[in-house]
């Protein structure tokens, strides 16, 4: 089942469900008039929802034209939105870029940060922003929506808390991440708000893609229209998804609406820090990685961070060939108010 929530004016949107295809979808408000209103009685409304999904599927309902410009995030804001880093080599290389040695302990606990909720972009919204200095970076990346979670949820009740998967870019602005770290409080200002793809699936529809804990497909990340990542979602993650869940629900239960990210996808595969795309490699999810392999190999960092009027597609497909999700296709653009 693909829900996804239209642009109708207000805040949250109105619920509907999408064909597997993504071209056609019809309005499920009257079932849930919001996809939080549908995640906080999901028992009860999820299986109405699927035999809406059924009907789609069989041209047996109403339906119109699914235009991804059209869509919002599927949660347009959320109680909750926290992001792990589940691929330790993200971590690592990122760390090494700001000359910060990396705990060994990052390998057997996650790291996890609280991010901002209450405004995420539109899947094809632009980033805008007040200043390239601030070192605009994308970040490509799988997040789940889950359930209620009690405190002190065990793994088998993390991972059937899961409801939803979807992609994310989690905007970072890295002119900015290290002078607000060292004061020892965490990310705020350096972490602006994310975008979401224009749908969330259910791990069901997945099929064997989905293992309960991890997606096995690669991550397609074109810059400027042209192939910078294609990373295994299922490799080098050191924690699958029940474990950040349960990591995040340690001492708090986590509200029906919840978000989940992985962090950064990101592979070794040769054994070594990665290569780019053009060079036989899977290339990366940011332009942080990147860099710091330029530094790696040739002493200092070449690719600039994003400008105005760069783009980032950020995509999945099946075995198939078709895309799961719909992309998150954004510009960066000067701010207005700048």
């Amino acid at each position: 089942m693909k829900l996804a929530s239209l642009k109708d004016g207000s805040r949250d949107g109105k619920l509907v469900i999408v064909n597997d295809s993504l071209t056609r979808c019809t309005e499920a408000t009257h079932i849930a008039p919001t996809l939080q209103a549908a995640l906080d009685d999901w028992d009860k409304v999820a299986p109405k929802l699927e035999v809406l999904a059924e009907s789609l599927s069989h041209d047996a309902v109403p339906s119109m034209r699914f235009h991804e410009h059209d869509a919002l995030s599927p949660l347009p804001r959320a109680y909750q939105w926290a992001d792990g880093s589940a691929y330790v080599n993200h971590v690592e290389l990122v760390r090494k870029a700001r000359n910060a040695e990396m705990p060994e302990s990052f390998w057997t606990d996650p790291l996890m940060y609280q991010g901002g909720s209450d405004s995420f972009l539109a899947p094809r919204d632009p980033i805008r922003m007040a200043d390239e200095a601030f070192g605009i970076d994308m970040e490509g990346e799988i997040a789940v929506i889950v359930g209620d979670v009690p405190m002190g949820a065990s793994l088998e009740e993390a991972r059937e808390a899961i409801r939803l998967v979807m992609l994310v870019n989690d905007v970072s602005l890295r002119g900015l991440i290290p002078a607000e770290l060292a004061k020892g409080f965490g990310f705020f200002q350096s972490k602006p708000s994310s975008a979401f793809s224009p749908v969330a699936v259910t791990p069901a529809d997945l099929g064997d893609a989905w293992d309960g804990g991890k997606l096995h497909l690669p991550l397609r990340v074109d810059y400027n229209g042209k192939a910078f990542g294609r990373a295994e979602a299922g490799v080098d993650m050191t924690f699958d998804f029940p474990q950040l869940i349960a990591h995040a629900a340690k001492t708090r239960p986590l509200s029906a609406g919840t978000i989940i990210g992985s962090g950064t996808v990101s592979n070794k595969m040769d054994g070594g820090p990665g290569k780019p795309v053009s060079e036989g490699g899977v290339g990366y999810s940011c332009i942080a990685e990147i860099r710091m392999i330029e530094t790696i190999n040739g002493g200092k960092p070449v690719t600039p961070f994003m400008k105005f009027g760069d783009t980032v597609r950020i995509e999945m497909f099946d075995k198939a060939g078709h895309s799961i999700f719909g992309a998150i296709e954004q510009t960066v653009e000067k701010s207005k108010t700048a």
